[in-house]
C-alpha cells in the first residue's frame, strides 16, 4: 500500500482483545474505501498497518486472517494482501441480498420506528430535495449510502444490520460508479423521495415494495453497465 491509497485509519486503544480491536479498525477502513472508483488494486502493508494502529504485528495478522474467511481482503504467496474486488455477477448477487434485506428493514421500520424517526428523514437528506445531484455528486453519493444505512437502522433489527453490513463495502463502492452513470442520480432522487413518503405514512407494504425494486433497479443498472468490472 502506497501513501496515496486511500485508506484511513486511526489507532487503537491497548485492551484484552487487540485482535477484535484490529479487526474492527480494519473492516472500518476497508468499509469506507471506494475500491470500485480506481482502476487498481489495494494492497495492504502488515508493517505499516501495524504501526498505524499502534500495535504488534500478531493481533494484525490475525485480523487479516479472519477478514479473509469474511471475504474482505485475499492473501497471495510473495505478493502480499490485498482488498478483494467482486466481479459483475458476484457484485449483482450481493445487491439483490442488499435489496432484499434493505426491503425488509424498511417494512420493519414502519412498525417500529418513532414518528420522529420517520418525520426527521426529510431533514436529515436535505441532498434530495435541493437541486440536481449533478451539481454535487459527491456529496449526493455520500448521503445516498447514509440513506440506505438509515433504513436498515430504522428496522431495528439486528441480523439485518449484521448481514448487511458484510455486503456494504461493495455496495457503496457500486453505488457510488453508478451515481455518475447517465441519469442514474436523478432517477435515484425520485425513488428515494418516493420511500421516505411511503416511510411517513407508515404504509409498510409500499416502503418494502420502492426499496426492493429501487436495489433491483441498481442490480440491472450494474448488469447493463458493468463491464468494467470483469
Amino acid at each position: 500500500m502506497t501513501n496515496t491509497d486511500p485508506f484511513s485509519i486511526k489507532p487503537i486503544v491497548a485492551s484484552s482483545s487487540l485482535r477484535t480491536l484490529a479487526y474492527e479498525a480494519l473492516k472500518a477502513a476497508i468499509t469506507n474505501m471506494d475500491i470500485y472508483g480506481r482502476p487498481d488494486e489495494v494492497r495492504l502493508d502488515e508493517r505499516k498497518l501495524s504501526q498505524d494502529l499502534g500495535v504488534s504485528r500478531t493481533p494484525v495478522r490475525e485480523a487479516l486472517t479472519v477478514l479473509e474467511q469474511e471475504g474482505f481482503v485475499r492473501s497471495e504467496a510473495r505478493r502480499g494482501i490485498f482488498v478483494i474486488k467482486k466481479t459483475k455477477q458476484e457484485i449483482v448477487g450481493m445487491i439483490h441480498a442488499w435489496a432484499a434485506l434493505e426491503s425488509m428493514a424498511a417494512r420493519l421500520a414502519c412498525e417500529r420506528a418513532t414518528d420522529a424517526q420517520l418525520k426527521s428523514l426529510r431533514e436529515s437528506f436535505p441532498e434530495f430535495y435541493e437541486g440536481k445531484p449533478a451539481e454535487h455528486i459527491d456529496e449526493y453519493s455520500d448521503a445516498n449510502i447514509r440513506f440506505h444505512q438509515k433504513i436498515i437502522s430504522l428496522g431495528q433489527c439486528d441480523v439485518i444490520a449484521d448481514l448487511s453490513s458484510n455486503l456494504l463495502m461493495h455496495v457503496r463502492g457500486i453505488r457510488n460508479k453508478a451515481l455518475r452513470q447517465g441519469e442514474r442520480a436523478e432517477k435515484s432522487i425520485r425513488e428515494h423521495v418516493a420511500i421516505i413518503k411511503a416511510l411517513e405514512a407508515r404504509e409498510a407494504e409500499r416502503a418494502e415494495h420502492l426499496v426492493r425494486e429501487h436495489g433491483l433497479g441498481l442490480a440491472l443498472h450494474v448488469d447493463t453497465y458493468g463491464d468494467y468490472l470483469d
